[in-house]
């Protein structure tokens, strides 16, 4: 069988089921998976001495250990059952891209702050987000959201996507857990400060070419020149190697101001400000920005198609 068709069916089934469906909530998935093991571990190893060395191993072996699984499990799935391949293949596409669900998690705290009020946007917006939602005003949670959907546009979307062109589901899942451990022990603060440093500094290099990819496809799709102004203003001076630049990206194109201080963890962190431009954000936007959304994934996976039909 052609290489391109091994790479290309799972790829587009598992772009259109998570298009179609979402997050299995009801179903295992393997982030929740990798969160237990990550769990477990932290709370054996994270204590007494050489805590940055016993963070990296940690982090060494896990993502080691991803990739050999999966690269052993399609091999010997290719070699004996085609069909089961291709079922494997494309859950794991799918339960590795988040698009449908990001899209849906900001449209439900921006219908719950109109629908149902300040208080229920402050609740539904705790779900997706780290800060301390409450306190926020109505302009700071759609804020919020767009922050996040501009950020894990990037995380949750194209560097999955990326991974998966430069190794197949291993790279992908292997992103997968370099990601889950940051988002769970990457923290400056008491706990995770020496753990998990090279956890964090690990999803850094991963993240930096997909989060330029993310970026400069969402101005494609758009066509804003702001945004390529706020890009190049404003994008290096986030905190975050990589998440001011989606993030410079989505304020230019609609020409809003992100960024300020926000509570994390008890923490108050006072992020650069993205923009000038303090207007109020309207309900109504939320749709342009889900389209943006759709549009880059799509641009991405049907580029991705391209190539490997052409190799």
């Amino acid at each position: 069988m052609e290489t391109y068709i091994i790479i290309i069916i799972p790829l587009l089934a598992g772009y259109l089921l998570d298009l179609i469906f979402g997050d299995p909530e009801g179903l295992p998935h393997p982030v929740r998976f990798f969160g237990s093991l990550i769990s477990f571990a932290e709370k054996q190893l994270n204590k007494g001495r050489f805590r940055f060395v016993k963070g990296m191993l940690m982090a060494i072996v896990f993502c080691a250990g991803t990739f050999l699984f999966f690269y052993g499990a399609i091999h010997f799935m290719l070699s004996h059952s085609v069909p089961v391949y291709f079922l494997f293949a494309t859950a794991f596409v799918y339960y590795a891209l988040a698009n449908k669900g990001l899209i849906t998690e900001g449209k439900q705290v921006f219908d719950a702050l109109k629908y149902k009020g300040l208080e229920a946007g402050r609740v539904r917006l705790s779900r997706i987000v780290g800060r301390d939602t409450s306190n926020l005003d109505a302009q700071q949670i759609r804020v919020a959201v767009f922050e996040t959907m501009s950020e894990n546009l990037s995380d949750g979307v194209i560097a999955p996507l990326f991974f998966y062109f430069v190794a197949g589901i291993p790279g992908m899942l292997t992103y997968k857990m370099i990601n889950t451990m940051d988002s769970m022990i990457g923290y400056r603060n008491d706990r995770y400060e020496y753990f998990g440093k090279f956890a964090a500094r690990l999803d850094d290099v991963a993240n930096f070419i997909p989060a330029r990819i993310t970026t400069i496809l969402m101005l494609m799709v758009t066509f804003s020149m702001r945004g390529w102004q706020y890009v190049l203003k404003y994008g290096h001076q986030h905190k975050s190697p990589n998440a001011g630049y989606p993030e410079a990206a989505l304020a230019g194109i609609l020409d809003v101001q992100f960024g300020g201080p926000n509570v994390y963890h008890g923490i108050l962190v006072d992020k650069p400000l993205i923009g000038s431009n303090s207007r109020e954000i309207k309900h109504e936007e939320f749709r342009m920005v889900s389209s943006i959304n759709q549009g880059v994934c799509l641009i991405m996976v049907l580029s991705m198609v391209i190539y490997f039909f052409q190799v």
